[in-house]
């Protein structure tokens, strides 16, 4: 898969292409079958599949300081992309000026002038151009002209429930992972960077990767979940453990009332392994809250919530299909 940021990474001899565009943050099922139907197109047409996403948010943009929780960092997206079959990951730089373009121009000047589109395949409520003004019928028309074709798709719903981000994030924010798995398709993943804590889990015997998320990440609401712990391949070997390979752990989301702790940290204990993770890159997989965060009267009876947790995490991961 070829990776472009900006236009200006177009290959000068680039032909035609079917495109889908979004912000597709969390390549969630909706996504997902707005990608499949343009990788569908695409194949049947013989030319690539294009995704074009924004960085950064647009919210930050249109109204800075409310960047939306990120379901998915940039790297993750263009990873899930790829293994839907996308041909080429375009992330246009969400600028002033880029919000500034008016519709008509939005979709001469980059669909057909620089991308060449065959065929846009996007949601049914896709809006683009100076505030928003775009629509799908409005791309139609406009793709009658110069010559593309327009699918809109219905939204991909179920129980009465639309999959959004939106309504990921909620799901998320309230420590429903198992919901918001079920609308991602996979379970809910905070990254980050193994860093130093205060080290008290290994006093305790349970020694943790203190995970340092990207500042925006969707991080669940504070308690004890069951999850998968990935050292995600980042060149530098990893004593104890294999990189790529998925392991069992219980993950603490939460201050430590126990200790009066202010920070919220995203703790990892993985299960029956022993390893120096400090610097390396990993991935969390959200699956089950456990239990929400507790404050004990003891250390004692904090150890015994911890042994408690680590064997329904055990329970609950083992009977879940990797």
């Amino acid at each position: 898969m070829q990776r472009w940021r900006g236009l200006d990474e177009i290959p000068a001899d680039w032909g035609r292409c079917v495109l889908t565009i979004g912000v597709f943050d969390g390549v969630h099922r909706g996504h997902q079958q707005l990608i499949a139907r343009a990788v569908e197109a695409a194949r049947a047409r013989g030319v690539a599949a294009v995704l074009m996403t924004f960085d950064p948010h647009p919210m930050e943009v249109v109204r800075p300081g409310s960047h939306p929780a990120q379901l998915t960092t940039l790297a993750r997206r263009a990873e899930l992309a790829e293994e839907l079959g996308i041909d080429v990951f375009c992330v246009m730089p969400f600028t002033p000026e880029f919000m500034k373009l008016s519709p008509e121009r939005y979709a001469h000047e980059i669909l057909v002038e620089r991308l060449h589109v065959a065929e846009v395949v996007v949601g049914e409520n896709f809006t683009f151009g100076k505030k928003a003004a775009g629509t799908v019928d409005m791309l139609r028309s406009i793709g009658e002209r110069f010559g593309f074709a327009v699918q809109g798709l219905t939204l991909v719903a179920e129980h009465a429930v639309t999959f959004s981000s939106t309504y990921i994030r909620s799901c998320v924010d309230a420590g429903d992972v198992a919901a918001a798995a079920d609308a991602l398709g996979r379970p809910h993943r905070v990254e980050g960077v193994v860093v130093h804590g205060d080290g008290r889990g290994r006093g305790l015997g349970f020694p943790t990767a203190n995970v340092a998320p990207p500042i925006y990440a969707a991080i669940p609401a504070d308690g004890v979940y069951a999850a998968w712990f990935t050292v995600l391949d980042s060149g530098s070997p990893v004593e104890g453990l294999t990189a790529g390979q998925r392991y069992l752990a219980a993950v603490s989301v939460g201050t430590n009332p126990t200790f009066s702790g202010r920070k919220r940290t995203v703790e990892a204990f993985v299960l029956d392994e022993k390893a120096d993770l400090y610097g390396q890159h990993v991935a969390v997989d959200f699956v089950e809250r456990l239990r929400g965060m507790e404050k004990f009267d003891s250390v004692e009876a904090l150890i015994s919530a911890m042994h408690r947790d680590a064997e329904r995490a055990r329970e609950v991961l083992t009977k879940t299909p990797e």
